[in-house]
């Protein structure tokens, strides 16, 4: 059975929470990256910046539906959520703008799970983790070099 250690791209080129936007986006450009984690200074993975993330920067700020319920307003959308649209729009450094706490997957995890995971979710890059230290990425290229691999 292959698993995320298998295939996992090991030397992984990751950012900083105070890294630039536009650096963040001219390196994720450059290098053809779907995606990059974000360490702290001790190397603790603390959030994923994707494309999409970046991209988010561009919608226009989604305008809180509510009803009305004897004579109070209710809001369909929490404002915790719109709250966090403002500031990826408004993001200038990575911590702004990433996913927080992202979905991750161990050295042992099979590459079904990981494959169902990224239909699923949508995710192109899922960070691997060992012990709570970031040790490589998966990417969909990844798995789609497994299976053309596998087709030989």
């Amino acid at each position: 059975m292959i698993k995320a250690k298998d295939i996992m791209t090991r030397e992984v080129l990751t950012l900083t929470p105070d890294t630039e936007v536009t650096k963040a986006a001219k390196l994720l450009l450059q290098k053809g990256f779907n995606a990059l984690p974000v360490v702290d200074k001790a190397g603790r993975l603390k959030g994923i910046l994707c494309q999409s993330d970046l991209i988010s920067q561009q919608e226009a700020l989604p305008v809180p539906s509510y009803f009305t319920l004897l004579d109070s307003f209710i809001p369909l959308t929490s404002l915790k959520k719109i709250e966090r649209e403002v500031q990826k729009i408004a993001a200038t450094s990575v911590e702004q703008a990433m996913t927080p706490d992202p979905v991750t997957v161990g050295p042992d995890t099979p590459i079904e799970e990981i494959a169902s995971l990224m239909v699923e979710k949508g995710f192109h890059t899922l960070p691997v983790l060992d012990e709570g230290k970031l040790v490589g990425v998966v990417g969909k290229e990844d798995i789609l070099r497994t299976l053309v691999g596998q087709g030989d």
